[in-house]
């Protein structure tokens, strides 16, 4: 009995110590291992790019629909309109993991922006998921039962008021106003708030029915809009320095240009220094109307074939995305000219308190330049209180 016992002790002992067919463990150990690796390092790898491809969609569906939120129409935002329909077809030509990700005009929305009280916040979600049946397909991860992954990206953009631009015209006219003289405003209207004495204007006491101008930023801007206004041709001639009037304009020396020759290729070429709201603009001394001509001949060179196109009140048969013929304007306050012809200022005050896009059409040999107003983007460099009621706009992405 006892070696009975015995023997069967030894075989328990054997069995318990004995390590034949440890290496199968390890072996079954490395290969889950592997395939876990695999997975990790090919579905979440593939899962991480979707995700970035998906963002990037939806970042430049966000964009193209506040552009055409400036361009096009500010207040359509209809299922067919313009900012829907740009939103959701550039959003769509950013293939996610080489297929279009899901983007419809009900995932296309304008939420009410609390800093500038408009819609002016465009959002667009993507989609790639079993909802939408364009789920990410998985490698490895479908030995574990998992076929398809679900990725959504938002992203939102805004056109918002801009307070400064650049690449702007060494030409200036005055912002619009309310016109109480002869009324309705026109381009050849002229801003009165004083009698005229003798040959000038705004000479004599104040005109008890003045004509009004608010600048922007304040309640019932009075300004050019860049969609009411869309279209308008402005004829505009060098300033006799004695009329605010849209139809004269003030050559003026954009910071660190003199002269004639500067003066003309500034008119050419853009000039990156950036302009802000409430600078003021040195006007320019000597008779501009040739380097004027010479200036708008050479750009208008650069983009022959352009022209404005009345049903569509856009630029048409351009060479590029955007004319170099579509310019910044920068536009002065009419009061604070007024107010220094009325103290007999020797020079006019210029300050930049709005902007104006313009399609450059035409110049003639006195320098009278034709152009047509135009959306245009600008520059926002103080992100405090948007100036509400600016010409230009800025497109940027905010979430």
């Amino acid at each position: 009995m006892t070696n009975k016992h015995t023997t069967t002790r030894q075989r328990l002992d054997r069995v318990r110590t004995d390590e034949r067919g440890i290496s199968l463990l390890f072996v079954a150990g490395s290969i889950f291992a592997f395939f876990a690796a695999s997975m990790l390092a090919i579905d979440v790898g593939l899962f991480l790019t979707a995700r970035t491809q998906a963002q990037r969609a939806a970042d430049a569906g966000a964009l193209a629909g506040a552009t055409a939120l400036v361009y096009n129409s500010f207040t359509d935002h209809s299922a067919t309109g313009p900012a829907v329909q740009s939103a959701v077809n550039t959003a769509k030509a950013n293939l996610v993991v080489g297929e279009e990700a899901s983007v419809t005009p009900a995932d296309v929305s304008f939420p009410l922006n609390p800093s500038t009280g408009q819609n002016d916040l465009v959002e667009v979600t993507v989609y790639r998921s079993s909802a939408r049946a364009n789920p990410i397909t998985l490698l490895m991860a479908q030995i574990f039962g998992i076929d398809t992954a679900n990725i959504t990206a938002t992203a939102r953009a805004t056109a918002a008021p801009a307070g400064a631009a650049t690449c702007v015209l060494p030409l200036t006219v005055p912002d619009k106003w309310i016109e109480n003289q002869t009324g309705p405003w026109t381009p050849d209207d002229t801003f009165d708030i004083y009698e005229t004495q003798g040959a000038h204007q705004n000479k004599g006491g104040p005109l008890p029915n003045p004509d009004v101008y608010i600048a922007p930023g304040n309640p019932g801007a009075t300004g050019y809009n860049p969609h009411i206004d869309k279209g308008l041709q402005l004829v505009i001639k060098a300033n006799n320095a004695n009329k605010v009037a849209p139809s004269m304009y003030n050559p003026w020396d954009i910071p660190g240009s003199v002269g004639g020759s500067d003066y003309s290729d500034n008119i050419s070429v853009c000039n990156t220094h950036i302009v802000e709201k409430g600078d003021k603009m040195t006007p320019e001394n000597g008779n501009m109307q040739g380097p004027t001509h010479q200036g708008v001949d050479e750009l208008i060179a650069q983009d022959p074939t352009a022209h404005w196109d009345n049903s569509c009140k856009c630029v048409k048969d351009s060479a590029y995305r955007m004319s170099p013929r579509v310019r910044i304007m920068p536009l002065y306050n009419p009061v604070l000219y007024a107010d220094g012809q009325h103290t007999g200022k020797s020079k006019p005050e210029l300050e930049v308190v709005n902007y104006l896009g313009v399609f450059v059409e035409s110049v003639n040999g006195a320098g009278d330049v034709t152009g047509r107003i135009t959306p245009i983007i600008g520059k926002i460099v103080n992100y405090g209180s948007p100036p509400v009621g600016s010409f230009a706009q800025a497109i940027m992405l905010v979430k």
